[in-house]
């Protein structure tokens, strides 16, 4: 069992930066790969970025690459997304997830647990 909780979203401007933060609860935190997605309104949950179970390996949506970096601290049971340069189309709710798997990019049906999210709202 993985309790995760989301911190770090705001408001900020048009190419300014956030971190996201994710800790995790439970002592199996270095066996899951972990995940951000995100939600905007009237759209479907989409994958932003993923990180392997050791942090060997991250892959990330084609239009967040060169902005966006996903870490993790496997001492901390903590993820991060530290996202740069953002834009307004970057607006939407974060979540992070975790998946019992060796896999850098896990299927979105292999994420066994959700945080609650958090907000990150870009302005023009």
């Amino acid at each position: 069992q993985v309790h995760l909780v989301e911190s770090g979203g705001g408001l900020v401007q048009a190419g300014g930066s956030l971190r996201l933060s994710c800790a995790a609860s439970g002592r199996t935190f270095s066996r899951y790969a972990m995940g951000w997605f995100r939600q905007a309104p009237g759209k479907e949950r989409e994958f932003v970025a993923s990180i392997s179970w050791n942090g060997g390996g991250t892959g990330y949506k084609d239009s967040v690459k060169g902005r966006f970096t996903i870490s993790r601290d496997n001492a901390k049971n903590t993820v991060s997304l530290q996202m740069n340069s953002l834009k307004p189309e970057d607006t939407a709710v974060y979540y992070c997830a975790a998946a019992p798997t060796v896999a850098t990019m896990p299927m979105l049906g292999e994420y066994a647990y959700w945080g609650q999210g958090t907000q990150v709202t870009v302005s023009s």
